[in-house]
């Protein structure tokens, strides 16, 4: 009888696993594929130094891969695409390896739980650096000069923000995953 429970509640476990890991997967990976095909090119007017003159009118191109000095969130942009690839490209080995071995090496767990660690912390660091960022491109900063950048590529912002609200949502999966290798670690000790 108690054998018959614990395979259940393994049983039951694999499975949350193997769900933690594809809603992981999934979010993480729309996170990156939003990030990495965002871009806008919008047409500036900008006006010269005499009013007599007409305006010059500048396309401004914004994707995600470009290094600009004049607005950082391009940066950050391209660190949130790298941690969006490396955490779905982990949650998905980690799901095919998690199918593979079906509890014949039991250390595969702890390792991981481990990695699912740091890949948390790699995506609420991403998470944190691109909201801040994106913040001051939605809002600019008057005291060191740096104006709005999101009212003019404002798909671009759009774009980024829920790319960034996905990847936030892959690391509370990642998150889940590790409560509940914490939580079958805890029952497990007290069965014993």
């Amino acid at each position: 009888m108690e054998t018959q429970k614990s395979n259940i509640v393994a049983k039951q476990g694999m499975t949350t696993n193997l769900f933690l890991r594809l809603m992981a997967f999934a979010l993480t990976l729309a996170a990156a594929i939003l990030m990495g095909v965002n871009n806008q090119t919008k047409v500036v007017s900008l006006q010269t130094i005499s009013t007599s003159l007409p305006a010059l009118n500048i396309p401004v191109q914004a994707k995600w891969h470009y290094l600009s000095a004049l607005v950082t969130s391009f940066l950050i942009a391209g660190y949130s695409f790298v941690t969006d690839v490396i955490a779905s490209s982990y949650a998905a080995i980690s799901f095919l390896l998690l199918i593979a071995n079906r509890d014949r090496k039991k250390g595969l767990g702890l390792i991981l739980t481990i990695f699912d660690l740091a890949m948390v912390a790699l995506l609420l660091s991403s998470c944190g650096a691109a909201g801040a960022v994106g913040l001051l491109a939605y809002t600019g900063n008057s005291h060191v000069q740096w104006n709005k950048v999101c009212n003019i590529v404002d798909k671009f912002c759009r774009q980024g923000a829920v790319s960034i609200a996905f990847s936030l949502f892959g690391s509370l999966a990642f998150l889940f995953h590790i409560v509940v290798a914490v939580l079958s670690l805890h029952n497990r000790s007290n069965s014993e």
